[in-house]
């Protein structure tokens, strides 16, 4: 920090500035004593720290050691803390040591007393800049000093234009000697073709003690050819005549050419002119540059076959015989070229062996040498050629000048070629899908209302399938995404391969294709479905697996089921969904009665979302049983949905519906808000009941915001987060969304219990449940209904209680419905469970009741041993046995 640069008087900063600031510049701010109290994400990323890294470091520690040592940076602290403010060029040291500078500014932060608070640092990172300075005044002193060995030209004439000195510079770019140009006049020596007018023009400037500055083509003693920057100073005699002229040549043929060219030819691409005008103008823009030349370019297909692009000055039928050729190691300059990926010269077409089989379509068009550069894509890929075709030998001296125009020429056309790529690609990726190369929804739209307009006018028939491939899930979950993606690929082929010329075919997402069949009448749909759903089942490798493949396929006909693309597509995805039903590999047509059924549907999910609007579900609750000690261990709040019209809904009924139309996130939030009120409420009335379990879709745990929302609902509630108890599916171990374990981290973090639900019967991952935070499993009532009958059942009842108790997790057994099962269950020692032989989900009141009567039967019932709103004399006065010995 240069402290007392710039010193300024302190003011806050309004808020919108800071704002402002804080998404360009570097923040920090600072304590009186120098921490660091903040510091946004340029700052952090500027000195290299994490945020845990930064938070609480010294100011000193940014420091230089020079600097500490200085009394001027206690005595700038000191001000600053006094109100001053500083601002100018720091150098200060990153976390890794190293040194950056900074344009910073200083300024005190008054609290509402006036007084300073904290230090606001503002700063922008100019390390780069400093070292591109300092570095270009280290080249110019080096210059200075070795001025005679630069690349530059340098000539000093006399009044009379006549040469007296020239640097190595001049003898290195154009061949002469000092001795031999001493006397010449410069222009006439390198600039011939100059007029005299000009040459006068120049030689008044320069008597009128003005510098003139030029570009011109100039020629060296062999003839080589340069675009070179002229910049011509005078020098006076003390009288003020002109005495020196000291003229310095810079070559700037690589620049100018692309200047020259890519003026013109960028202006054409920008105006979106054909690709063919932009090439054309690129070989006329070289001609003029170089008339020696005709230039010609040429693309190179996938099959290496060569197509010729522009080529303004050569006949169009030397053009078309070129047209298809194929590259080669011996197929003339271009095709050779393309074949090296490397540049082709050749001086003697009738001579060399790479022309013997293509000589005789050029000679007579009397061109004698041809040089050919490959154009390369941004991967360093051949796309193309660019050729230089001679009427006279080429000589050794314009090898040079020939080389830069023709690496300018290869840049811009590939600019151009790679443009014209990449407009075909967005074509394609708007209108195709990018897995699969089939038409894209927007495109299939298309195409499908050109079909049925068709249809309509000569009376025809029209047949869209809808095509859903069966347990395309678990080959992504068993092989992976990417084979999925081959798998989609294949079956995409082979959809191709059943389809008519006259038939469109596309991807919708994921698994799920469309066909448009026209003039295609039911029993024709049928046999096209029976060819396809044989050459799916043939077996494909995919992931060095064979395997075989079924699609579950609905149709929709035009006009019987609908005269729009929409209506038919909606009916034939209801046609799919009635053939999945029914098995895999099944086909079948819309119906009245499917509709029907859709139509259910909808004004179900229409219930439900009103159901949860105006507070018409409400929650069963049914005990878990400490199975050693007969207490009550909690209880499992349960959805149940009474319809005023449509009776009784069951939970497997409207809870998958949740799911499928993105109301599971809001019905998890309005179990869980009336789960912990009732609760509260039972704590109120005196009820020992130890924590309630509510279940919780994946979906739920995208939301970042879920473990504040359960902190308030239980603040809100006065109850402990050990009073609840979050229960989570197997389905949430698959779950990719980024925010799925940061939230569960979260709420475990916050005390909440989290359980594993229905264990054992999904996608159990050990691994995955080593990671997540669960301190509770629930074997699924499938593996407690098979206890009595089923050894394997048996085993692995007693390996997921193993599991569990290796994890040091509570395992409770769902589902028990029998004495024998529950014997079972103690004997495998089993701490928890739950099931109609202790008791039904019941209504909050009806759990009141079952409470009293159990505590009438065995007055000594107490609590399982978890936290509750009351103490532990409390829960000790109130201990209950619910279930004895059963």
């Amino acid at each position: 920090m240069r402290e007392g640069d710039n010193k300024e008087p302190a003011h806050p900063w309004p808020r919108a500035q800071l704002q402002a600031l804080d998404r360009v510049m570097a923040l920090a701010e600072f304590s009186l004593d120098g921490r660091l109290l903040h510091a946004n994400a340029n700052y952090l990323q500027l000195m290299r720290l994490t945020r845990e890294q930064a938070l609480g470091r010294q100011h000193r520690s940014f420091c230089t050691e020079r600097l500490l040592r200085s009394p001027k940076y206690q005595a700038a602290w000191d001000l600053l803390c006094a109100g001053g403010a500083y601002s100018g060029v720091v150098e200060r040291l990153r976390s890794d040591g190293s040194s950056c500078w900074l344009e910073a500014t200083y300024s005190p932060v008054l609290d509402e007393q006036g007084q300073v608070s904290h230090i606001l640092k503002i700063a922008t990172d100019i390390t780069e800049r400093r070292a591109r300075e300092k570095a270009q005044q280290e080249h110019l002193y080096l210059l200075s000093l070795v001025a005679n060995a630069s690349d530059t030209a340098v000539i000093i004439s006399d009044s009379h234009s006549q040469i007296l000195h020239v640097n190595g510079g001049f003898t290195r770019m154009f061949g002469w000697a000092d001795e031999e140009v001493m006397g010449k006049m410069p222009i006439s020596l390198l600039a011939p073709q100059l007029s005299a007018d000009r040459t006068q023009l120049y030689q008044s400037e320069l008597r009128a003690g003005r510098s003139v500055g030029r570009e011109e083509i100039v020629v060296g003693k062999n003839g080589q050819r340069y675009w070179a920057k002229i910049i011509s100073n005078p020098i006076a005699n003390p009288d003020g005549s002109w005495r020196y002229t000291v003229s310095m040549l810079t070559d700037i043929t690589r620049s100018k050419m692309h200047e020259t060219l890519q003026h013109r030819v960028l202006e054409a691409m920008a105006r979106e002119r054909p690709l063919v005008d932009v090439l054309e103008l690129v070989c006329q823009e070289v001609e003029r540059i170089a008339p020696e030349i005709s230039a010609m370019i040429l693309g190179v297909d996938e099959k290496g076959l060569i197509h010729p692009l522009a080529g303004p000055s050569l006949p169009n039928s030397y053009s078309q015989l070129l047209d298809g050729l194929a590259i080669g190691p011996k197929a003339g300059s271009c095709g050779t070229a393309i074949w090296r990926n490397a540049t082709v010269m050749v001086d003697d077409i009738a001579t060399d062996p790479l022309w013997s089989d293509y000589k005789d379509l050029v000679l007579p068009l009397g061109y004698r040498a041809c040089w050919s550069s490959p154009i390369r894509n941004s991967q360093g890929k051949p796309v193309g050629t660019f050729a230089f075709y001679y009427l006279a030998p080429r000589t050794p001296t314009s090898l040079a000048f020939h080389q830069q125009l023709a690496d300018a020429c290869t840049h811009l056309c590939a600019l151009a070629l790679e443009r014209e790529h990449a407009r075909v690609r967005i074509r394609q990726l708007a209108f195709y899908d990018g897995l699969t190369g089939l038409p894209n929804r927007s495109l299939l739209q298309a195409k499908a209302d050109q079909a049925m307009a068709s249809a309509a006018r000569n009376d025809e028939q029209l047949a869209v399938l809808f095509i859903d491939l069966d347990r395309f899930k678990q080959v992504n979950d068993s092989l992976g995404h990417t084979a999925g993606d081959d798998l989609l690929c294949i079956v995409a082929k082979r959809l191709q391969q059943v389809l008519r010329s006259s038939d469109i075919a596309g991807r919708l997402s994921g698994d799920e294709f469309v066909a448009v069949l026209p003039q295609c009448d039911a029993d024709q749909v049928a046999g096209t479905i029976e060819r396809l759903q044989e050459l799916l089942s043939q077996p494909m490798t995919v992931a060095d697996t064979a395997l075989g493949i079924s699609a579950s396929i609905g149709i929709a006909m035009f006009p019987a089921d609908g005269r729009d693309m929409e209506t038919l597509l909606q009916r034939a995805d209801m046609a799919m969904y009635q053939a999945k039903s029914q098995g895999r590999g099944r086909f079948s047509f819309f119906s009245s009665e499917m509709n029907r059924l859709a139509q259910e549907r909808l004004a179900l999910e229409t219930a439900l979302r009103k159901a949860l609007q105006q507070g018409s579900l409400h929650l069963h609750y049914q005990p878990q049983i400490e199975l050693s000690s007969g207490r009550l261990y909690g209880v499992e709040a349960l959805a149940r949905w009474s319809h005023p019209e449509l009776g009784e809904i069951s939970p497997a009924r409207f809870i998958p519906l949740a799911e499928e139309c993105g109301l599971i996130a809001d019905l998890g939030r309005w179990a869980l808000s009336e789960a912990c009120r009732q609760l509260s409420q039972w704590h109120a009335q005196g009820l020992v009941i130890p924590a309630v379990s509510v279940n919780l879709s994946p979906s739920s745990f995208h939301n970042l915001d879920l473990p504040r929302m359960i902190a308030d609902t239980l603040q809100r509630n006065e109850l402990k987060p050990q009073n609840l108890t979050l229960e989570l599916t197997e389905s949430i171990l698959l779950d990719t969304n980024p925010s799925t374990m940061k939230t569960i981290n979260e709420v475990h973090a916050h005390g909440v219990r989290l359980s594993m639900d229905d264990f054992g019967t999904g996608y159990s991952s050990l691994s995955y449940l080593r990671r997540l935070p669960v301190s509770e499993l629930k074997l699924d009532r499938s593996f407690v209904a098979d206890l009595e009958h089923d050894e394997a059942a048996r085993a692995l009842s007693r390996a997921i209680l193993g599991i569990g108790q290796s994890l040091h997790l509570t395992v409770v057994a769902e589902g028990v419905e029998t004495p024998a099962q529950n014997l079972m269950l103690r004997e495998q020692g089993y701490p928890v469970a739950q099931g109609y032989l202790f008791a039904r989900p019941l209504a909050p009141d009806a759990l009141v009741q079952w409470l009293r009567e159990q505590q009438m039967e065995s007055p000594s019932l107490a609590p399982a041993a978890q936290p509750s709103v009351r103490s532990d004399e409390e829960a000790r006065g109130a201990s209950q046995r619910i279930v004895q010995n059963q």
